[in-house]
């Protein structure tokens, strides 16, 4: 005879409560992605209260579709609603984290993954039951959504908080040293570099031709002379080549050969070089990582594109939440044995690892 267990009903109604605000949650994730593509938080930024026609005429939009996406973020607690005059508001608090002008503290921009995610959950659901992964050309628009992460964690706070993690790198960048940067994506980060260190030389590997011909676009069209990118196997890195500085900036989880990727990187670096990996902060134990305020949003990004993706061409499958304790080990093994990690103020996702073989 099975025993069932008196419910507590506490607890049920406190999970409830809880699955209300994941359902909001979520329902309000995608809202903001939509505000943000399509300029609305800007667009009211400017704006003293205003109507509903008057924001859609503001933001060149259809009043229809605002009125109901206002709808949403007045029920959500994004936007203010003042009922006898009929006019909506943005506080300039909300603005702070909400508006391309706020960036790098735009949360909007990495909403966009929500919807990124959920064009791939059909084929998420075959590889559970079918193994395998779903590759990087199923992702639509993800080098984009990548592109302004990138600018927010990465291009921004570059001169001022990253490179110097390194003491004397920024001298020797602009002295002149060769640079490559592993999983570059469209190479915003080592553009911004090669723009304000013109006596460096700058080398841009990633897989994906489409990200590769988005980046040699960019460099013709900016005029710059010391930067080339190629559409490279991060794992096949030509060992004759060499370089004073490498990075590689939330890419190394990706890859379907890691280990491959890092003794690669461990190969091509001078003797008295610096590999600077930038990757998700965070334990490799769940039970590491259960007071991470994005947690569970990083092991969903994880789940539905990091470790898929590797999985995709038969690889190892680290996923983004392989956590500081493998990323040490791995370095070890690739040669890495002087290896120093720092958090930064500007970035709450992710750690700063400076390797050197010494």
């Amino acid at each position: 005879m099975v025993v069932t267990e008196e419910l507590n009903q506490a607890k049920v109604e406190a999970f409830g409560e809880k699955m209300f605000s994941i359902l909001n949650g979520g329902a309000m994730g995608m809202m903001i992605s939509i505000g943000h593509r399509t300029g609305l938080f800007d667009a009211m930024a400017k704006l003293e209260p205003a109507t509903c026609d008057r924001i859609a005429s503001a933001a060149g939009l259809r009043e229809r579709y605002v009125r109901e996406w206002l709808g949403a973020m007045v029920t959500g607690g994004i936007i203010e609603y003042d009922a006898p005059s009929r006019t909506y508001a943005l506080p300039p608090e909300h603005a702070a984290m909400l508006t391309r002008a706020a960036s790098p503290n735009n949360f909007a921009v990495t909403t966009q993954f929500l919807s990124v995610l959920g064009g791939v959950e059909d084929q998420i659901v075959e590889r559970f039951s079918e193994g395998g992964g779903v590759h990087y050309a199923e992702f639509g628009r993800f080098h984009d959504v990548m592109a302004e992460e990138s600018a927010q964690t990465v291009v921004a706070g570059i001169f001022d908080h990253i490179l110097p993690i390194v003491p004397g790198l920024t001298e020797q960048l602009e002295s002149g040293i060769d640079v490559l940067d592993v999983g570059c994506g469209r190479g915003r980060a080592i553009m911004a570099m090669a723009a304000r260190f013109p006596r460096s030389r700058f080398t841009g590997f990633d897989f994906s031709n489409e990200a590769v011909d988005n980046a040699n676009f960019e460099v013709r069209r900016r005029g710059l002379e010391n930067i080339r990118f190629e559409a490279q196997d991060a794992a096949a890195i030509d060992p004759s080549l060499r370089f004073d500085l490498v990075t590689a900036f939330d890419a190394i989880h990706d890859q379907a050969q890691p280990h491959a990727v890092l003794d690669g990187i461990a190969t091509v670096l001078r003797p008295s070089g610096v590999f600077l990996m930038q990757d998700i902060e965070g334990s490799s134990h769940v039970e590491g990582n259960l007071e991470r305020p994005l947690g569970a949003f990083m092991y969903t990004i994880s789940c539905m594109h990091c470790m898929t993706v590797s999985l995709a061409n038969d690889g190892a499958g680290l996923g983004a939440m392989w956590g500081r304790e493998v990323a040490l080990r791995m370095l070890a093994e690739a040669g890495f044995n002087d290896v120093t990690v720092q958090n930064l103020p500007h970035d709450i996702i992710n750690a700063y690892y400076v390797a050197r073989k010494v």
